[in-house]
């Protein structure tokens, strides 16, 4: 439940700091005083759009913030471990937010910075906001589903259907777009396995290119690395005047010399590593020659092959020929979304099952619709009976459509006055019946949702007298299941609330600024008396209000 709210430079209010209990708290204050600030400051906290126009005049930034009890809401908590955003007490949720003059916005969950997406997400577990406009809301077909579908626990269900209606659509596009185009969807098949085809049977290894042209060069220059390496063993070994016969020769002299001056042995020390060195590279060299050979018919067996490879490459303008085997891999992946062989026949088997996930879920939509029509209809008829609508009927009727998002069949309200037959709402209701019939509804599939807060705003309009009795109290009923908050201009529903905030506005030098003030039983009273007698306030009217306050 709501804990507090705290504004500062926000509309018309410079500073205010609310605290909220349980049961049904009202909001009361004349026309413009700006009853409204406060629905519109939990708005934003929970996720709604900024606009400029909210920062207070004269001022640079406006703050918001609320704490929330969420010690009996698991899956807030649970939300909040899973978004690394629990706070230091993991029972209650801090939100906050700021706006500039500049249009800049930041939020905040427990300190943490948080985008709207994630503001609105956590809002929905926490209140649940009926607007003042939702009596007209309830004309649209739309409006109607959802709060039918919510009675009836079909909400999720109707999502799903929803959702497999767009994979089914997609799938028929999918197939669709494939026929009209099932020439070139072939060509282009039959184009790739043809490639493949070749490209497999030409079999280049991923190393191949390269170790193909590395020895098409030893090959094609056998002749001149023949003649080089036979040059270079002549003079560093096997000729008349060679490296190592110098060598040898330098290193015994010293060796003499070393006996009559021992600065000699570092000289000498690194000639012996020369000498091995150099007997190494004689021995890697022979080896060398050893398998050198001039071999024209292998020669030409590599330039056949590097001719061959080089030609498809640039056949299907592959650069370097090295990347054949690469391409063999990205045209089969091409093949294989064109679906290989099947192609059309495996796009027409994706929209039979696409459309065979509708039906099913479009079919325990439809029950689940069927089974809770009457029930859901008797809940409003009964709240409607003391609402001045005792000789109504609230009915639903469900009528049979082609496959659609919403399912398989249209969602009506109805009514029907007496023993006239039923009719569509829009068509029937007066605005203060449609007001009446909302508020009911609201109340109903208010007390079946999970969401400890409720907001109302100007609901009651439209009503008056017993009637507004009767909502008075159904609200301070809904009130012992849930936290209510009602902003209301009936007097009969303000004696109802357990809490009362009276909303004023005076004009100072900072121009107009709202007030909020929490109210005892004298200061309920006189509002009260204001709401039941208007600007002259006499003691009759007082004790009015007193009656009314002690009569419920």
């Amino acid at each position: 439940m709501l804990l507090s709210l705290n504004l500062k430079n926000f509309v018309i209010v410079d500073k205010l700091a609310l605290a909220f209990a349980s049961g049904l708290s009202v909001f009361t204050g004349e026309t413009g005083a700006g009853k409204s600030i406060v629905i519109d400051a939990l708005g934003l906290l929970l996720g709604d759009r900024a606009d400029v126009g909210m920062v207070r005049h004269g001022t640079e930034k406006a703050e918001l913030a609320a704490e929330f009890d969420i010690s009996k809401l698991p899956a807030a908590q649970a939300w909040l471990a899973e978004s690394e955003l629990t706070g230091d007490d993991a029972e209650n949720v801090n939100l906050r937010r700021t706006l500039d003059r500049q249009g800049k916005s930041k939020a905040f969950i427990n300190g943490t910075a948080a985008t709207l997406a994630q503001l609105k997400t956590l809002g929905e577990m926490l209140v649940d906001i009926h607007g003042q406009h939702a009596h007209q809301l309830l004309l649209r077909p739309e409006t109607q589903r959802a709060v039918f579908d919510a009675f009836a626990g079909a909400t999720e269900v109707a999502t799903e259907v929803a959702g497999y209606w767009r994979q089914w659509q997609r799938a028929e596009e999918e197939f669709a777009a494939a026929s009209r185009n099932a020439a070139a969807f072939e060509a282009e098949r039959e184009r790739l396995q043809w490639q493949i085809n070749e490209v497999t049977e030409l079999g280049l290894g991923e190393t191949e290119w390269e170790e193909l042209q590395g020895e098409h060069r030893r090959l094609q220059h056998a002749a001149s690395l023949i003649d080089g390496v036979q040059s270079a063993l002549d003079v560093l070994s096997d000729g008349d005047e060679n490296c190592q016969g110098w060598l040898g020769s330098a290193t015994r002299r010293l060796q003499e010399l070393a006996g009559y001056d021992e600065q000699l042995n570092p000289s000498l020390d690194l000639l012996a590593g020369v000498d091995a060195q150099l007997a190494e590279a004689v021995s890697e060299l022979r080896r060398y020659a050893d398998h050198l050979e001039l071999d024209p018919q292998r020669l030409q067996e590599v330039e056949t092959r590097l001719d061959l490879v080089w030609r498809t490459a640039r056949k299907y303008r592959i650069e370097p020929p090295g990347r054949l085997p690469l391409a063999l891999q990205e045209w089969a992946g091409q093949l294989d979304a064109l679906g290989g062989g099947e192609g059309i026949v495996r796009l027409e088997k994706a929209v039979a099952t696409a459309r065979a996930a509708y039906e099913k879920r479009a079919a325990q939509l439809s029950a689940l619709r069927q089974k809770q029509s009457a029930p859901f209809a008797k809940a409003v008829t009964t709240q409607m009976k003391p609402l001045a609508l005792a000789d109504s009927v609230f009915t639903v009727a469900l009528t049979p459509v082609a496959a659609g998002g919403h399912g398989l069949e249209d969602v009506d309200f109805q009514i029907a006055h007496g023993d006239a037959e039923p009719r569509p709402l829009g068509k029937i209701v007066s605005g203060g019946e449609l007001s009446r019939i909302s508020l009911g509804i609201q109340v109903i599939t208010s007390g079946l949702s999970g969401v400890p807060t409720l907001v109302f705003d100007e609901v009651d309009v439209g009503i008056g007298g017993r009637v507004a009795e009767i909502v008075g109290r159904m609200l301070a009923d809904l009130g012992k299941a849930h936290q209510v908050l009602c902003i209301t201009h009936l007097p009969q529903v303000a004696a109802c609330g357990d809490q009362h905030f009276q909303v004023s506005k005076d004009k100072g030098n900072a121009g107009i600024v709202s007030h909020v003030a929490a109210l005892d039983d004298a200061g309920r009273i006189e509002e009260i008396a204001r709401m039941l007698g208007g600007v002259d306030i006499t003691e009759t009217t007082r004790r009015h209000a007193a009656e009314l306050l002690g009569h419920v």
